[in-house]
């Protein structure tokens, strides 16, 4: 029985390589083992077993021969950069002369659309989360009222101050990413909600001797944390009959931008309202309100696409 090839020999000391010297973790070592094992399978096949005979046509022939197997994009991509640090590895280590993946081109992917929920289903969280007529009800439906009337990122809702809340002007000041300031206004919901959470049901949670400027609380009385929150949001979605795989803190922040923008709200207030740097992240957004609007023409206008998918036929005059 023959040993390995010259080219498996190169793989290991590619992985042994990555896992001492780059420290990656094993699961990272898995993906590189298994898309290299595919790429060598391939390389066999046309007859390159040893690293130095390792050429641009090679990688090209395999990235072709994913894309004519109908692999997705993205799974195209990983697997090519997988190939790629291989073969920057063996360059570097002067197996070969020159690196053969320099002119090697990743698949083109698409934007992903962010995952938003419907204004009903955005409802129904709340009817669920306001089920609780206890502290923790309270806090969870004011969570809720200021997550998706502000649009903030978890992270900026878990950290908000008491001072961060402006009941009077209706407004809430947020500490986004970079510590940059913002103010985002709160509709009237919000505010009632988180007045009726400072009055009735934050008391209930504040420990003796354990002091918490933060707005909102655990059972505890320390700082909800995101994961308490996530937490609390699965459930709540489990109650309102969403599967909970559709929600999350960050998806009632893409439907407080999508139902903005989808009311008319200009991008560039929506852009300052959700503390982004860049327009073009924000106009990702208009990609969502365009789907949404697709989908109605699709299932309500006659000339559309009809609730089966299908173009209904010509009118009888």
């Amino acid at each position: 029985m023959s040993g390995p090839t010259p080219m498996e020999r190169a793989l290991d000391a590619f992985l042994a390589h990555a896992a001492v010297e780059r420290g990656l973790a094993q699961r990272t070592l898995d993906a590189y083992g298994r898309d290299l094992a595919r790429f060598l399978r391939h390389c066999r096949e046309r007859g390159c077993t040893r690293p130095e005979a390792l050429t641009a046509g090679e990688l090209s022939s395999f990235a072709q021969g994913l894309e004519a197997e109908g692999l997705a994009p993205r799974s195209r991509a990983r697997m090519l950069v997988s190939v790629r640090r291989f073969a920057r590895h063996l360059t570097a280590t002067g197996r070969v002369a020159r690196d053969p993946s320099e002119a090697l081109a990743s698949p083109r992917l698409g934007r992903p659309l962010p995952k938003v929920l419907r204004a009903e289903e955005t409802e129904a969280l709340l009817a669920a989360a306001a089920e609780d007529e206890g502290p923790l009800g309270l806090r969870d439906v004011a969570m809720l009222e200021v997550l998706y009337g502000a649009g903030l990122r978890v992270s900026e809702l878990v950290g908000l101050p008491i001072g961060a809340l402006d009941g009077r002007r209706g407004v809430v000041r947020v500490r986004g990413k970079g510590g940059k300031e913002r103010i985002v206004p709160l509709g009237e919901p919000a505010i009632e909600a988180t007045s009726e959470w400072l009055e009735h049901g934050r008391p209930l949670l504040v420990k003796p001797g354990r002091s918490s400027e933060a707005l909102f609380l655990s059972r505890r009385g320390s700082a909800m944390t995101r994961q308490n929150f996530f937490t609390r949001l699965r459930g709540i979605a489990l109650r309102a009959g969403i599967p909970r795989e559709r929600v999350s803190p960050h998806v009632l922040r893409h439907a407080f931008a999508t139902d903005l923008l989808e009311g008319g709200a200009d991008l560039r207030a929506v852009q300052s309202m959700l503390g982004h740097a860049d327009l073009a992240t924000t106009q990702i957004y208009t990609h969502v309100s365009r789907a949404r609007l697709r989908s109605l023409v699709d299932a309500h206008h006659p000339r559309g696409g009809g609730p089966d998918g299908r173009t209904p036929g010509p009118r009888t005059r």
